[in-house]
């Protein structure tokens, strides 16, 4: 029959400390990320690519100020 306890006389597997573990699964959960974020596509490196140019024109569109006047004028009637 099987026992559900070990022997007393065995001495418990040695558990990993906390700051080990937690490392562990910081790890586990940036790679599930990473996988996550690349499914679907087949060029991971060219889409980082647009990302980052998407993310400089962005910057580059707040740090200009505010769009001159005379630009689109929206008017209710």
């Amino acid at each position: 029959m099987g026992l559900c306890f070990p022997c007393p006389t065995e001495a418990a597997p040695p558990s990993p400390d906390l700051e080990e573990k937690r490392a562990k699964l910081a790890e586990a959960a940036e790679r599930r990320q990473k996988e996550a974020a690349s499914r679907g596509i087949l060029n991971v490196q060219s889409v980082e690519e647009k990302r980052k140019k998407k993310e400089k024109l962005e910057k580059e569109m707040a740090t200009s100020g505010p769009p001159p006047e005379g630009g689109l004028r929206w008017t209710v009637s």
